[in-house]
């Protein structure tokens, strides 16, 4: 069985990413354990407050959230009725990315399914998404679902790649899963500037070859164009309605004299977009 986390802020842009997760999985038994996390605000803003009124304030907070998680899991059962499928409301008095964390790791979640909203010029520099910090700071995959994207099958899948792939990266089965359950067919996009692969990129290329021998896969290059506008012109030019990157550990500096590809593409995507941790990622995380 499927372990499925749903953070939740009750807005439409939560839920859509709820209804996209019910939808994907529809076929697949699961467990989905919806989240929702609160710190009162006159507490966060520091205020001190004596004993019995911050604990009101708590029991309020607590009382709100439970209630709001019951009528959220009825609306869903309601809409989306499907025996394969449990939910498991959860409310905590946390931050968000501590409470998931926690979660993932003690409930053995198997992913993240979360609602982004897009952004353009500086807000991106200052918006402090939790979809990106939970792509950040989770050792976990993260489907991130645009706002305004309504539920189709992932019949093409894209797969940016400079195949340097760790062949022991254990989601790449994640990746094969998803093809086989949907029939999908998987398009690994190369950016090419002029350089030759290198022999391991090449033996990369090869095992990716093997490793998906049973799901529709075709390698394409994209030459001479900024990656994001590489992917967006694939994706228009091929129905693309999902896509797949790998999150690769990068060093101070590169992220300091460059924004990495995955940040851009969390504000940029129109589709569904799984972000999977590479193996150095988990371990320094």
């Amino acid at each position: 069985m499927k372990r499925i986390l749903l953070p939740t802020d009750f807005s439409d842009n939560a839920y859509n990413a709820i209804s996209y997760a019910v939808q994907f999985y529809k076929n697949v038994e699961c467990n989905f354990f919806i989240l929702h996390t609160y710190t009162p605000s006159i507490v966060s803003s520091g205020n001190m407050l004596d004993t019995y009124t911050a604990l009101k304030i708590y029991e309020i907070e607590k009382e709100t959230a439970n209630l709001k998680l019951r009528a959220l899991e009825a609306l869903i059962n309601k809409e989306w009725p499907n025996k394969k499928h449990t939910f498991t409301s959860i409310s905590a008095f946390n931050l968000l990315i501590l409470e998931m964390t926690e979660i993932i790791s003690e409930k053995t979640i198997d992913t993240v399914i979360m609602g982004t909203k897009g952004a353009s010029g500086v807000k991106e520099v200052f918006l402090g998404s939790q979809t990106m910090y939970a792509i950040k700071k989770l050792k976990c995959p993260v489907i991130v679902v645009p706002s305004n994207f309504k539920y189709q099958t992932p019949k093409n899948i894209l797969f940016p790649t400079d195949y340097k792939v760790e062949k022991s990266n254990r989601y790449l089965e994640l990746i094969r899963e998803f093809c086989k359950e949907h029939n999908s067919k998987l398009h690994f996009l190369n950016a090419y500037y002029h350089l030759p692969l290198e022999e391991k990129q090449k033996r990369t290329k090869v095992f990716l070859d093997a490793f998906f021998i049973d799901n529709a896969h075709e390698f394409y290059i994209g030459e001479d164009q900024d990656l994001i506008e590489v992917i967006e012109a694939f994706e228009t030019n091929n129905k693309i309605n999902f896509l797949v990157m790998i999150h690769n550990k990068h060093s101070f500096f590169e992220n300091l004299l460059f924004t990495p590809i995955i940040n851009k593409m969390v504000y940029h995507t129109s589709v569904p977009f799984l972000v999977i941790p590479s193996e150095e990622r988990m371990v320094s995380l």
